[in-house]
């Protein structure tokens, strides 16, 4: 059998820097971070064969189910959690990454098995009632545009009438009843806009957001962005199924990007951005603005010196972040692709 599919984690990936035509850009990185020894969420790389099979043939090969199915089963093993489960439910993310960057061509889905039933695991888990809502609602929006093509504007107008009645500013001023009563009006455009429920099998879910992954590689948008940057078709992009790291559990998490040295002036220093209780969505809607990493010294110095130890060990294997996480229960930064930054086109991720 093929390989098709390639896990990293626990400190060793299967993949390497050097395997961008296969692994796409993202997943060589988080290859090479996890081979380093960098904080980096566990997960695993459908490889751009994949999705130039899919483009070929109109499906998956034969054989990749078992493979998809088998690395989950290690990430639930390292992670001590189980994907659908609603008890201890393990959440994903899928990312596009192909070998260059597209920066706003094609889609990514975070906060994918979540359900009416998971969600109530994961607040229990958390101790988090809001951010547990606040999570699937992402991820009925995220989903409901990228996966089954609803219209982006039909789940802000939802939104921004919940925020009109409650006169208040910022989606992170929302309540917990607020967030429910979004949910419910979102379920409603789905079955409005596509005459089922949304998907409440996690597996499902999973399936749905590779595909539309791997679809929107041949999204018109990209197609002419290829044109005009002279990137072949026959490349295709990977898919990045990886661990989620919740950048929206309150004042202190968050989500950022930074770089080695300075794009602008090639300095040789820490620079980027972040955004406190967020997710990467949140950067890209303009509503807040994100901060420069130099604020960290005084917010939280202690992230800010592992962010600048980590940019001064690897700076020649890394480059530039591909993103970071602040993650508030362990007070650490993990490492993550940047879902602010790179493939995305829907505004919503």
């Amino acid at each position: 059998m093929e390989k098709y599919v390639y896990y990293f984690g626990g400190g060793k990936a299967e993949g390497k820097g050097d395997m961008k035509k296969l692994l796409g850009g993202k997943g060589a990185g988080l290859a090479e971070m996890t081979n380093i020894g960098l904080p980096v969420p566990p997960g695993f790389t459908i490889t751009t064969e994949v999705c130039t099979y899919n483009y070929k043939n109109n499906g998956f090969p034969e054989g990749l189910d078992k493979l998809v199915e088998e690395n989950l089963k290690m990430l639930e093993k390292e992670m001590g959690l189980s994907f659908g489960s609603s008890e201890k439910p393990l959440l994903l993310s899928v990312r596009s990454g192909a070998r260059v960057s597209m920066p706003g061509m094609m889609d990514t889905v975070l906060n994918i098995g979540l359900n009416d039933e998971t969600i109530k695991g994961l607040a229990r888990l958390i101790n988090n009632e809001r951010f547990a809502y606040d999570s699937y609602r992402r991820l009925l929006q995220m989903f409901g545009n990228v996966v089954l093509g609803i219209k982006h504007e039909k789940f802000e107008e939802i939104l921004t009438k919940k925020k009109e009645e409650r006169r208040i500013k910022y989606d992170m001023e929302l309540s917990t009843e607020d967030l429910k009563e979004i949910i419910k009006g979102y379920n409603e455009i789905v079955k409005i806009e596509t005459g089922k429920e949304f998907p409440q099998d996690a597996k499902e879910q999973l399936w749905l957001a590779i595909g539309a992954v791997f679809s929107s590689w041949n999204t018109p948008r990209a197609k002419t962005y290829r044109k005009i940057n002279h990137i072949p078709e026959a490349w295709g992009t990977a898919a990045n199924v990886q661990t989620m790291v919740f950048g929206n559990m309150g004042p202190g998490s968050g989500t950022g990007v930074g770089f080695t040295r300075s794009p602008s002036t090639g300095e040789n220093k820490l620079y980027g951005e972040y955004l406190m209780n967020a997710q990467g969505e949140d950067v890209v809607a303009g509503i807040r603005t994100p901060q420069p990493i130099a604020r960290l010294k005084d917010e939280l110095p202690e992230i800010y010196e592992q962010l600048s130890n980590t940019a001064l060990d690897h700076r020649k294997t890394l480059q530039g972040y591909p993103g970071f996480r602040i993650h508030h229960s362990k007070r650490k930064i993990v490492h993550a692709p940047d879902q602010s930054r790179e493939e995305n086109g829907t505004g919503s991720v």
